[in-house]
């Protein structure tokens, strides 16, 4: 499959699906100040039934190679956005954002990762095409993430706020008070951003960071530019349901960074060794499934075995006080 033989209308309704997606997520959810576990739960099956429905897709119309690369790419995607949840909790922690308006930051910040997804993956198929030595330099990236998954446990207190929170308060007008879900308020004449803006900007900050990881490895699976850019937005798209799902569960799967640097070094060796070993598609799939799996299965072990086992300080996020915001510990 290559990227000249993808039709536009398949362009055209890749970006129906997505509007779709965006338009159903935000009405879906405009009534619900404090949404249940399980309906958020629910929610999650229907994003990811999109998902891997649209794998279907990809078969039907650029054959089973295609759909196993697409899937490989997604698993990717949405493995990792697991790690993403924990520097989210820490920033609404940090700035102590309520409940309701944690979904409208993240909303807005999956519509600037629309972009930046965008750009990340085609400035990075642009340049592995040009230039092989660019594969070594992918790799290195995603060894070093792999190692600073592995050494940032979920069960693993933070210490102090979010150093990105911190820098930008500093050099930024913020006002300390919340004002509902509005991002600037006028004092004193001026124009200052509420904490809420300050989230959406360190969130929008963060997923380039993020992009520098997930990028790159789904790039090990497959060199296509539709097959990149579909798997990761479909799997970010539904971000705001799965955190909502698991902020007060994520920091129990105490083996899950175990399970997320190995798929990272997976495919950093992938890529290191592309120019003589070929993984096929289906067996990259396989192999990211069990090592996801393996973690999660390990740290619901751990759970049941040891009930009483404290739980993360990385966890939910606390209410604001009375009249405006505190100072939060992550």
């Amino acid at each position: 499959m290559s990227a000249n033989s993808v039709s536009p209308w398949e362009w055209g309704l890749f970006g129906v699906i997505v509007v779709a997606m965006l338009l159903v997520d935000l009405l879906a959810h405009r009534k619900t100040q404090h949404e249940s576990r399980k309906r958020a739960y629910a929610w999650s099956a229907a994003w990811i039934g999109v998902g891997l429905a649209f794998a279907g897709f990809v078969a039907v119309r650029h054959g089973g190679t295609a759909a196993q690369e697409y899937l490989g790419a997604y698993l990717i995607e949405k493995s990792l956005s697991l790690d993403n949840l924990f520097v989210f909790l820490v920033i609404f922690s940090s700035l102590n954002v309520p409940e309701d308006s944690q979904r409208r930051v993240l909303f807005w910040g999956i519509l600037g990762a629309l972009g930046f997804r965008a750009l990340f993956i085609f400035l990075g198929l642009q340049a592995l095409e040009r230039w092989h030595w660019v594969v070594y330099v992918f790799a290195a990236l995603l060894l070093v993430a792999a190692v600073r998954v592995a050494r940032s446990p979920p069960n693993k207190p933070s210490e102090g706020k979010n150093k990105l929170v911190g820098f930008l308060e500093k050099h930024l007008p913020v006002t300390r008070e919340f004002d509902g879900k509005r991002f600037f308020v006028r004092e004193d004449g001026h124009w200052r951003a509420t904490p809420l803006l300050l989230a959406l900007i360190t969130i929008e900050l963060s997923d380039v960071a993020f992009a520098i990881d997930s990028v790159p490895a789904a790039m090990s699976v497959s060199r296509n530019m539709f097959v990149v850019y579909t798997s990761n937005i479909l799997a970010i798209l539904g971000l705001r349901a799965l955190y909502i799902a698991l902020a007060k569960t994520v920091h129990a799967l105490r083996y899950l960074h175990w399970g997320l640097a190995a798929v990272l070094a997976f495919a950093a060796a992938k890529m290191l060794l592309s120019h003589w070993v070929e993984v096929p598609p289906l067996l990259s799939v396989a192999i990211i499934v069990v090592l996801i799996g393996a973690s999660v299965a390990w740290s619901l072990r751990y759970k049941a075995r040891h009930p009483q086992a404290p739980a993360s300080q990385r966890s939910e996020p606390r209410p604001p006080a009375p009249g405006g915001r505190r100072e939060a510990r992550a």
